[in-house]
């Protein structure tokens, strides 16, 4: 994952917090690990984090600068 910041200025910021920031694709953007549209990204703040999954959720990961970078795709 080279262009983070790229990536994240064609997505809707939607929550930040210590551990996370949640950006919600809106426009379509293709996900750098399968290249189908994702649903949102999330970045994690932390080496080790802890999430809570509310839905179902195929999730593709790729690390940036040793943070892990999760592509949620609902079913």
């Amino acid at each position: 994952m080279d262009d983070l910041e790229q990536l994240v200025s064609s997505l809707t910021p939607r929550e930040e917090n210590d551990e996370i920031k949640l950006y919600q694709n809106t426009v379509s953007v293709a996900c750098p690990v399968c290249e189908e549209p994702f649903d949102d990204l999330v970045v994690c703040k932390n080496q080790e984090t802890s999430l809570e999954q509310i839905e179902p959720l195929d999730i593709c990961v790729t690390v940036h600068d040793d943070s892990p970078l999760l592509f949620t795709h609902k079913h």
